[in-house]
Parts: C-alpha cells; structure tokens; sequence
C-alpha cells in the first residue's frame, strides 16, 4: 500500500518546527550559543515558549535538532568539496575537505563554537541523539579518505617504533565506524592528524593566533602539508 501524503495539519506542524529552527539558527549566528533559549526562540516566531515545547519539548530537543542541522549542512559542504575533483589523489581530496572546514569555521564562529566548543548541554553524542548519525556523517568524510588511503597502500601498517604502545587499544572503539579493519598505527596517525587540524582550526576561530599573526593562513597552509606527510607518507 502506497504511503499516505502528509495532511495539512502534518504539513502545517512541519512548516512551524522549520520556522522555529531557522529562528534557532539566527539566534545563534548573531549571538552566540548562549543566546539559543526557548524563549528567545519563542519571541524570535511570535509564540510563547510553551507553545515551542509543542515541537521541541524542552532546551535539550531544540539544541539537538540546531546541531543535526549543522552537522549535516557542515557535511554537505565537505562532502561537495572532496569531490569537486573525484579523480584527484585522494591526498588532494583530503586537503580540499580540510581547508573547507576551515573556511566553514572562520565563517560560523558561533556555530562551530556550538559543535566543537560545547558551551551549552551535550549533544550528538548518544546512539540515540538525532544528531549522533549527523555528526557520524561529518566524520565520515575525513574517516572515508582515511579508509581510501589505506587501502591505496599509501599509510604504514606498522609502527615507527616497532612496537604497538598499549594505550592504542583506545582506538578500537573508533573501529566501530570502519568498514576497514584498519591497524592501530593507520589509527594513530589519523587521531594525530584530527587532533592537529581541529586544534589549529579552533586556536584562529577563537582567537589564540591573534598575538602572533594577522593572517593565520599561511600557518594552516604550512600545517596542512605536515598533516598529509603524517597521514599518508607513502602516498
């Protein structure tokens, strides 16, 4: 049996909670991550805080739905520029997602304060959170070109210093989210690359470059060719 169209009243209700985190949004962008409150979401609509609960029953449902969305329009954007070149090196495919994340950032410096920073409740981090899948698609893409590189044989299997330090067993949590049953040493040196990344992206949106230089780029520029050196050597 066919599935039924949506009535007008679901249509309605549909319309009403989009309005409502497009206002979260706005919120947001403008004022920081503080500012994303039921009431002033409320106001931003025109309805009482209450008759938001309708749609999002409480601060945590309204923050987890803000964040999906930016997890998947994050996604999106990394998705499109690691394949604007599909026959580039994989390698090449890696930086452009890399440099569009950091173009992202320095443009939505309340929203990835929101994701990364985590001033306000956590979310997106339970299986059951509707934004845990969002932000899984969002890792997909760097953990995606990870899998590629292996499996072009251009990361090492084996460790620098022969041996496997005990505490990469950590990482087999993170080999959950593999489709490729990849050594701990590829695992190591995909955590130090994220970890790199992400800390020199976080140091200039939030300002802890500014004592040193106007224009970062060149730093994330000269990093950035580290990074592909450390992740896949053998490329």
């Amino acid at each position: 049996m066919p599935d039924q169209p949506p009535s007008r009243r679901e249509l309605r209700r549909e319309q009403t909670a989009a309005e409502i985190l497009r206002a979260a949004r706005h919120l947001l962008a403008e004022d920081g991550p503080t500012a994303l409150t039921l009431r002033a979401t409320a106001r931003e609509v025109g309805m009482t805080a209450p008759g938001v609960c309708r749609y999002f029953p409480d601060h945590r449902a309204l923050v987890q739905a803000v964040v999906t969305d930016l997890y998947r329009d994050l996604a999106a954007g990394l998705e499109a520029a690691r394949d604007a070149r599909p026959d580039a090196p994989t390698a090449d495919r890696f930086t452009a997602a890399a440099r569009a994340l950091r173009h992202w950032a320095l443009g939505h410096r309340s929203e990835f304060t929101l994701l990364f920073g985590k001033p306000v409740p956590d979310a997106g981090t339970a299986p059951e959170d509707p934004a845990h899948d969002a932000g899984w698609r969002f890792g997909q893409v760097f953990v995606g070109l990870l899998e590629q590189l292996w499996l072009e044989g251009a990361i090492p299997a084996e460790p620098a210093t022969g041996t496997v330090p005990a505490w990469w067993s950590q990482f087999d949590d993170l080999r959950e989210h593999l489709t490729e049953d990849l050594p701990l040493p590829v695992l190591h040196r995909f955590v130090q690359a994220w970890t790199r990344l992400y800390g020199l992206i976080a140091l200039e949106v939030f300002g802890h470059l500014d004592f040193a230089m106007a224009d970062p780029e060149p730093l994330f520029e000269e990093n950035l060719g580290q990074l592909v050196d450390l992740l896949a050597p053998d490329r």
